[in-house]
């Protein structure tokens, strides 16, 4: 049986990564935000708008909320501080439905329209959990090697050190 432990860790290791890096990056100006840097998305901003729009179109999907009026790939908020302030409430918005969410639903087969290819599937709703957390640690890990490219360190990104955990922060 799927633990409905794992999302909530992971939903809490989210938060910290995401308020890690968004801190990092509030330093850093608009043009190096934005510079193409060849990652998948371009840039860092693209990165960060890029896993806002995948955030807010899981768990839309997952409370019943869903994310309308944006495409794949359109920028989401003119400043990084209008995306960092929506990154902060979609956060909560996730831990709020991790806190809650129970072994059942995650057992129970989940129906999602794609957004990419219009297509309907169906999987185990923690085929689909998983995929939400995996898809934020993939460009986060991006995103971090972005900011070593540039010389700045993001620090311990492992989850041990998660301070929900108990442990170290750095």
């Amino acid at each position: 049986m799927y633990p409905n432990t794992y999302p909530l860790l992971m939903a809490q290791y989210n938060q910290w990564m995401n308020e890690k890096l968004y801190a990092l990056c509030a330093s850093l100006s608009d043009a190096e935000r934005r510079a193409d840097r060849g990652a998948f998305f371009k840039s860092i901003h693209g990165t960060f708008n890029h896993l806002l729009y995948g955030d807010k179109m899981w768990i839309g999907r997952f409370d019943g909320n869903p994310f309308t009026g944006a495409k794949v790939g359109q920028d989401l908020y003119a400043t990084f501080e209008e995306m960092h302030a929506d990154r902060v409430i979609t956060d909560q918005r996730i831990l709020d439905w991790a806190a809650h969410v129970d072994a059942e639903w995650l057992q129970n087969p989940f129906t999602f329209v794609s957004g990419i290819d219009g297509k309907s599937r169906t999987f185990p709703a923690h085929v689909l959990v998983t995929q939400m957390f995996n898809h934020q640690t993939h460009h986060r890990g991006q995103i971090t090697t972005l900011l070593m490219q540039m010389g700045i360190d993001p620090g311990v990104t492992d989850i041990p050190w998660l301070p929900a955990l108990g442990g170290a922060t750095q």
